[in-house]
């Protein structure tokens, strides 16, 4: 089985977070069992995201089990306030490079930006956020108007529903395209593997 890590911290937005936890929860193989653990990973236990909703991680930095996909969530904060936390940056120094691949959701992009993980790669993030990113971090091909950027182990994805865009191209990927597509019919998704800058 194929662990899913899910990055959350106050202010997350919520479709970032919720949008891969439900595409990676219900992706099954021809035999109807699950193929992915999903879980949720923060510096504290109770988080409050966008709008109010009040989530309790389901483990804390440094107490999780291994990481196969990191997915870091964005929102508000993502740009302001994580990409500045040292203990963040600690905390994805020491796990990301064990990840099979790493999947930024809109301005989740600014913290992987920060640390200088996107330098020399193309990548995206919220279409609001385009001209910041751009302008912050020259080192970086910052692409608009594409759902993700896929550059091999890392990939960013645009915000609002490009998290179940580039959710369901990480299960394909993984997997087989059968998995996402049928992934995707159960969630009533129009999806097809053609939303991509590669």
């Amino acid at each position: 089985m194929i662990n899913v890590g899910i990055v959350i911290f106050d202010e997350v937005d919520v479709l970032d977070f919720a949008g891969p936890f439900e595409v990676f929860g219900i992706s099954l193989d021809a035999k109807s069992q699950a193929l992915f653990n999903v879980f949720t990973v923060a510096e504290k236990r109770h988080i409050k995201a966008q709008n109010g909703l009040l989530i309790q991680a389901n483990y804390l930095f440094y107490h999780h089990p291994e990481i196969d996909v990191l997915v870091i969530a964005g929102g508000s904060a993502a740009k302001v306030v994580e990409l500045h936390n040292p203990e963040m940056k600690r905390w994805l120094n020491q796990v990301q490079p064990d990840c099979q691949i790493t999947l930024s959701i809109s301005t989740g992009s600014f913290i992987l930006a920060e640390m200088g993980l996107l330098n020399g790669r193309s990548a995206t993030t919220h279409h609001l956020d385009i001209e910041r990113m751009t302008l912050d971090y020259p080192r970086i091909e910052v692409i608009d108007q594409v759902q993700y950027v896929d550059q091999g182990h890392i990939i960013s994805a645009a915000g609002g529903t490009s998290a179940l865009y580039a959710s369901l191209y990480v299960v394909a990927k993984l997997t087989e395209s059968s998995v996402a597509e049928a992934t995707a019919g159960y969630m009533a998704f129009d999806w097809r593997d053609d939303h991509a800058d590669k």
